[in-house]
């Protein structure tokens, strides 16, 4: 289809790039590409996508906006709050780009729909913050043959790398087995700092340009490593592992893996029920967002989950509950504090268990 006279005024200093021209606008243009996440770094890589022209960009996510996310996930402002990411997604970037076709998911990707929403991808982009969804993307992409851009942020460090090319590695060459509980922090006791996000997701917007229009020298084989406190750069090259037990099974024979459960970091947790809670009083720490517990008051104290971390000489030296909206932020929460010597119990099933 050709450019309407809008279309070519937009992107006319692109398309003034001799190497990359008005047939690398056209490839944008018809490409289909699918972001796993609309989060720190699924958000400003939708952006400047939309805003340069891809056709088709997918979104998935089933998580809702809070308090914490808005210092790296631009996508989102102070009143979206408790709204769904993927959904507001969908409406910002067709803000951005009318003539985009912008396909939303609301649900969590899984082993059993990942197939079906990925079919019919050009390139897929992933920014989730799990192994668990990123080994399952990373298995898709190989059944169905397309190619995947992972990244990937903690603290001040971030890598990306393409990955499931021709010829080029997978996300297990690199990474074979999930890291264990002490090796893999979560981001409520690591941190990351917002502008590490954008950086990432920028450079996976070029990665994904390159690929689309067929221009220079993408990252496959290579691993990029960013340290932000440095200033520093690096890329280490990579090889596909001739052993690896996703890539080496020939195409036509590829299939998902029989389970994605992972060890998620939760050593030791006691869950209690609200009926034994009120036999045993104890306090009770609500690590929902503001949002949720305005909506549905506890009797704890709000500490938010992405605050824990910092506000720890606020919590009790006596045994004390963890709340949440379903209790599984609240065994994230307990495992944490946990190790580091706190006597938390978590609230089996949260605020919706409650009769």
């Amino acid at each position: 289809m050709p450019f309407t006279p809008k279309e070519r005024e937009r992107y006319s200093r692109q398309m003034l790039l001799p190497e990359f021209g008005e047939h690398g606008q056209e490839r944008l243009k018809a490409a289909r590409i699918l972001i796993v996440g609309a989060g720190g770094l699924g958000s400003p890589a939708a952006l400047y996508l939309a805003a340069m022209g891809v056709g088709s960009i997918g979104i998935i996510d089933d998580d809702y906006v809070a308090a914490s996310n808005l210092h790296r996930q631009i996508l989102y402002r102070e009143a979206d709050i408790g709204r769904q990411k993927a959904a507001l997604a969908g409406e910002r970037l067709s803000e951005i780009n009318g003539s985009a076709n912008i396909q939303i998911y609301t649900e969590r990707l899984n082993d059993e729909n990942v197939l079906d929403v990925l079919r019919d991808s050009d390139l897929v982009l992933d920014g989730s913050d799990n192994f668990a969804t990123r080994y399952l993307v990373n298995d898709a992409c190989l059944v169905l043959g397309i190619p995947l851009i992972s990244a990937s942020i903690l603290r001040f460090e971030g890598q990306l790398s393409v990955l499931c090319a021709e010829d080029g590695p997978c996300y297990r060459c690199l990474f074979p087995e999930p890291p264990s509980a002490a090796q893999a922090p979560s981001c409520a006791e690591a941190g990351v700092i917002g502008a590490l996000a954008g950086v990432m997701a920028t450079m996976m917007a070029m990665e994904a340009v390159k690929l689309i229009a067929k221009i220079g020298e993408s990252f496959a084989g290579r691993l990029l490593l960013y340290d932000a406190l440095a200033g520093n750069f690096r890329t280490i090259r990579v090889e596909r592992d001739s052993n690896c037990s996703a890539c080496s099974v020939p195409h036509g024979r590829r299939k998902l893996a029989e389970s994605y459960e992972m060890d998620t970091c939760l050593i030791d947790v006691p869950e209690i029920s609200w009926k034994d809670y009120g036999r045993t009083p104890m306090p009770l720490i609500d690590v929902r967002e503001e949002w949720e517990f305005y909506g549905q008051p506890s009797k704890g104290k709000l500490i938010p989950m992405g605050s824990l971390a910092e506000r720890i000489a606020e919590l009790p030296h006596e045994k004390f509950g963890i709340v949440c909206a379903s209790g599984i932020r609240s065994l994230e929460a307990a495992s944490m504090l946990r190790q580091k010597g706190f006597d938390a119990v978590s609230i089996r099933g949260g605020m919706n268990a409650i009769e």
